[in-house]
């Protein structure tokens, strides 16, 4: 079987806690998406950990942990995780890193710092990691794969092509210095001798494992307002991050999938731009963003303050419609503990109308939330694993949130370690 493990939202729910809970019953774990540009942080027994570029099943012995063909491969941000899981007393991980993965170039990563740059006020809110510039060569078919580094004579010529786009944009957009091809060669030699250990066909590997009977998950970075289709664009990012994608980031079969996990925050929180309709501003912000995640509300990348609001009804059924979610796990509840009073976003008033149903951005950007006021719990249920024994208003506000979504709340995060979790 396959799970598939995404996000409702716009990143940051818990994924990797998610992921990494399942992995422990599970065979193969697959990150089918996205760079190093977001990351998921796990606090298990070997302590707390913010992967980028690997799967969240690397803690496990039994696991086999494949970075898939939809992948942007930062080999240098590969190499230090490995490196800090070593440090960390972790043993070393089975990897697969597929033949036909992408390579996010250097040139890659000055692109987006200087497209950021140029836009000034207008910018995207990019991490500067070089994701968009990676994408947009792979669908114009300038992109390296993993396997040209094994073919030198190919992957030099590609290089004169590629640089001889990139320079005309470098000297004449960004007046910036000049690639040098040769030089690019000589570094992604470097490279090669580095990740060959690691590469191999995935896509064989996960066929015959499911042959075999065994359990897969696939891995999503991001959540659905970040998907360039179905997202906030153009404020997204940009591979797709819906459990969809899946299939073609590591090549399993639609029918294959029988389980989409959507993960979403018991409170909503963003990091990048775009309309946040629920978002909180001022004291009451920091506030929660002091007190949420498991050391403050910061991007585990960036480490930059996320944004913070109220949970979002409307935004959470639209992310769960287009995931195609088939259970809920509900994060970093414990964290509302401190409030008397709990809001939720349960519609949208656009040009003096209430409305349920998630619009496209330009009316998004229109939008006022319309909340419904719930009693909090006053009490701290961090840790506990009991559903029963929750307060009666914190079970209260699960049915409430479960009620507006629509899709059943399964699992019940009481906070950030490993088994830190209630099941319903």
């Amino acid at each position: 079987m396959v799970r598939a493990i995404v996000g409702a939202n716009w990143g940051d729910e818990g994924k990797g806690k998610i992921t990494d809970m399942f992995a422990e019953e599970s065979d193969v774990v697959v990150r089918f998406q996205g760079g190093a540009n977001a990351g998921h942080t796990i606090i298990c027994d070997y302590g707390k950990f913010a992967l980028h570029q690997l799967p969240s099943g690397v803690f496990y012995p039994h696991i086999t942990n494949i970075i898939g063909n939809g992948v942007a491969l930062d080999v240098p941000k590969f190499l230090e995780e490995l490196e800090h899981l070593e440090a960390g007393g972790v043993p070393a991980p089975h990897i697969i890193i597929s033949e036909r993965t992408q390579v996010l170039m250097p040139y890659h990563v000055l692109q987006d710092q200087y497209e950021e740059e140029r836009l000034g006020g207008h910018a995207f809110g990019s991490t500067k990691s070089g994701i968009a510039p990676f994408y947009s060569d792979k669908y114009a078919k300038y992109g390296i794969q993993v396997c040209e580094l094994f073919d030198e004579k190919r992957l030099m010529e590609r290089l004169e092509q590629v640089c001889q786009i990139k320079n005309v944009l470098f000297e004449h957009l960004y007046h910036k210095p000049l690639l040098d091809p040769k030089a690019l060669f000589q570094q992604l030699m470097g490279y090669r001798e580095q990740i060959a250990p690691y590469v191999g066909n995935a896509l064989t590997f996960v066929k015959g494992a499911l042959a075999d009977g065994k359990k897969v998950l696939l891995e999503a970075q991001l959540g659905a307002m970040k998907d360039p289709d179905f997202g906030i664009y153009p404020f997204t990012t940009s591979s797709h991050t819906l459990a969809a994608f899946g299939c073609m980031g590591v090549g399993v079969a639609p029918s294959d999938i029988q389980t989409i996990t959507a993960v979403t925050k018991a409170y909503s929180s963003a990091v990048g731009a775009g309309a946040f309709v629920s978002e909180l501003f001022g004291d009451e912000g920091d506030e929660l963003r002091r007190r949420g995640g498991d050391a403050g509300e910061y991007g585990a990348t960036t480490g930059r303050p996320r944004r913070v609001g109220w949970f979002d009804t409307v935004a959470t059924r639209y992310g769960c419609m287009v995931q195609g979610a088939t259970e809920v796990a509900l994060t970093a509840v414990d964290v509302l503990g401190y409030l008397d009073q709990i809001k939720v976003c349960t519609g949208y008033e656009i040009d003096g109308k209430v409305t349920r149903d998630f619009p496209v951005t330009r009316l998004l950007e229109q939008a006022k939330p319309v909340y419904t006021t719930l009693p909090g719990w006053k009490c701290d249920i961090r840790g506990e694993i009991d559903y029963a024994k929750l307060p009666q208003a914190a079970k209260n506000y699960v049915d409430f949130l479960e009620g507006e979504i629509g899709v059943p709340i399964t699992l019940v995060s009481t906070g950030p370690k490993r088994h830190e979790i209630a099941r319903r």
